[in-house]
C-alpha cells in the first residue's frame, strides 16, 4: 500500500514538472509589451500603429478561448496544450527571419492565439492532475512560474540590444531564439508525459457553452475575470502616469511603477500558493480584496512619492491571487463542463481591452484619477464577488 502511494506520489512529481514548465511558457506573451518599444523604435511607428500591437494579444483571446474549450473535447487536453505550444514556437521563430512591422503583427498574432489556447486548456488539464481543494494554490504557483517568464523577458530585450555579448545581429530580438529552446523543451517534456485525463465533458456545441454565462455564478466570475485583468493591464500602463503627472517624473523614471507592480504580483502569487493551500479561499480572497481597495485609496489620496509607490505594490500583491481563485472556483462549481467554463473563462480576460479604454476616456474627462475610479469599480466587483466564494 505504501509502495502504491509512492508511486503515486512520483507520477504526479513527474506529470507536474512539465506542466510547470508550460506555465513559464505561457509568461512568454507578456514580452509583447516591452517588445513593442523595441519595434516602434526600429521602425519609427506612430503611436497608433504601435499601440495596435499588444491589442492584438486580447483580440484573440475573445475570439479563440470557446473555441478551445471545445477542442479540448475532441482531442483532449493534453493535445491541446501540445498544440498551443507549436502555434507559441512558430510564433517566437518568425521574428528571427525579419522585422517588418507586418511580420511582427503575424508574430505576435500567432503568440497571442497560442496563448489562448494555452490559457484555456493548460489550466483544466492541471485540474485533472490535483485535489479539487488544491486547485486555487496550484493554479496560483502556475501564475508564479509565469510571472517569472514575464520578469526575465525585458532583461533579455535589454541584454540584447545593449550587445554585451555577441546575438548575431538579432539585437533585441535574440530573446525569441532563447524563448523558442524553452518552447521546444516544454513540448518535448509533456509530450513524454503520460497523463490520464477526465472523461471528455457533455457540452459540445458553441451556443450550449456560451449559455453556461445563464448560470448566475459562471457569470459572476466571468465578470471577476474581467475585473481581475482590467485592473492589472490598467495599473501597469496608468500607474507611470499617475507619477509623471503628479511628482513630474519623467517616462524613464515613472517606471518604477510598472516595476513596482511586478514585483509584488510575482510575491504574492508565490506567498499565495502556500497561502491558499493553508487557509480557507474565501478568507484570503478577502484579504486580497481589502488589499487592492487600500492600494485605490491611496491613488486616490496619496500626496507622496512613497505613499503612491506603496498603494502600487499593495494593489500588485492583492490582484496577485485573483485569478486563480475565480478560475478555480468557477471549475470546482461546474465539474462537468470543465473545458467549456475554462474557455469562458479565459474570454474574460478581454477585459485587458474594455478596462484601459473607459479608463482612457475617464482620464481624459478628469485626468488620471478618473482612471483610477474605473478600477476602483472593479474592486468593489470583487467585494462583491466575495460573498459568493466557497472556501473549499
Amino acid at each position: 500500500m505504501a509502495s502504491h502511494a509512492q508511486t503515486a506520489g512520483k507520477n504526479t512529481l513527474l506529470q507536474f514538472i512539465p506542466v510547470m514548465l508550460c506555465f513559464f511558457a505561457m509568461g512568454f506573451v507578456d514580452l509583447v509589451g516591452s517588445a513593442t518599444n523595441f519595434v516602434k523604435e526600429d521602425l519609427g511607428l506612430s503611436a497608433a500603429q504601435a499601440g495596435f500591437i499588444p491589442s492584438l494579444v486580447f483580440f484573440w483571446f475573445l475570439i479563440f478561448s470557446v473555441p478551445t474549450g471545445m477542442l479540448m473535447n475532441k482531442i483532449g487536453r493534453k493535445k491541446t496544450v501540445l498544440f498551443s505550444l507549436l502555434l507559441t514556437l512558430v510564433s517566437l521563430i518568425i521574428p528571427m527571419f525579419g522585422n517588418g512591422y507586418y511580420t511582427m503583427l503575424i508574430a505576435f498574432s500567432l503568440l497571442g492565439i497560442g496563448n489562448a489556447v494555452m490559457q484555456t486548456s493548460l489550466n483544466p488539464l492541471v485540474s485533472g492532475l490535483i485535489n479539487p481543494s488544491k486547485l486555487a494554490s496550484t493554479l496560483t504557483f502556475g501564475q508564479f512560474v509565469k510571472a517569472l517568464a514575464s520578469l526575465l523577458a525585458p532583461y533579455l530585450m535589454a541584454w540584447g540590444a545593449a550587445a554585451l555579448l555577441p546575438t548575431f545581429g538579432l539585437g533585441w530580438r535574440v530573446l525569441f531564439p532563447i524563448f523558442a529552446i524553452v518552447c521546444l523543451l516544454s513540448i518535448a517534456m509533456l509530450g513524454a508525459t503520460p497523463i490520464r485525463e477526465e472523461r471528455a465533458d457533455k457540452v459540445t456545441g458553441f451556443m450550449e457553452c456560451v449559455k453556461l454565462l445563464s448560470i448566475p455564478f459562471v457569470l459572476l466570475c466571468f465578470v471577476g475575470i474581467m475585473c481581475h485583468v482590467g485592473i492589472d493591464v490598467g495599473t501597469n500602463t496608468f500607474a507611470p502616469q499617475i507619477l509623471a503627472e503628479r511628482f513630474g517624473l519623467s517616462v524613464e523614471e515613472a517606471v518604477i511603477g510598472t516595476q513596482i507592480y511586478f514585483y509584488f504580483r510575482t510575491g504574492g502569487c508565490l506567498l499565495g500558493s502556500w497561502a491558499l493551500a493553508k487557509l480557507p479561499a474565501k478568507a484570503f480572497f478577502s484579504f486580497s480584496v481589502f488589499c487592492m481597495l487600500l492600494g485605490m485609496a491611496g491613488l486616490f489620496a496619496g500626496t507622496t512619492q512613497t505613499i503612491i509607490l506603496a498603494s502600487i505594490a499593495c494593489i500588485g500583491f492583492g490582484n496577485s491571487n485573483i485569478f486563480s481563485v475565480v478560475f478555480a472556483q468557477a471549475l470546482n462549481r461546474q465539474p462537468d463542463e470543465k473545458n467549456e467554463v475554462s474557455g469562458l473563462m479565459i474570454m474574460g480576460l478581454f477585459g485587458g481591452t474594455v478596462f484601459p479604454l473607459a479608463m482612457g476616456f475617464a482620464q481624459d474627462a478628469i485626468g488620471v484619477s478618473g482612471a483610477v475610479a474605473v478600477m476602483t469599480i472593479g474592486v468593489l466587483y470583487l467585494m462583491f464577488y466575495t460573498l459568493k466564494i466557497k472556501n473549499a
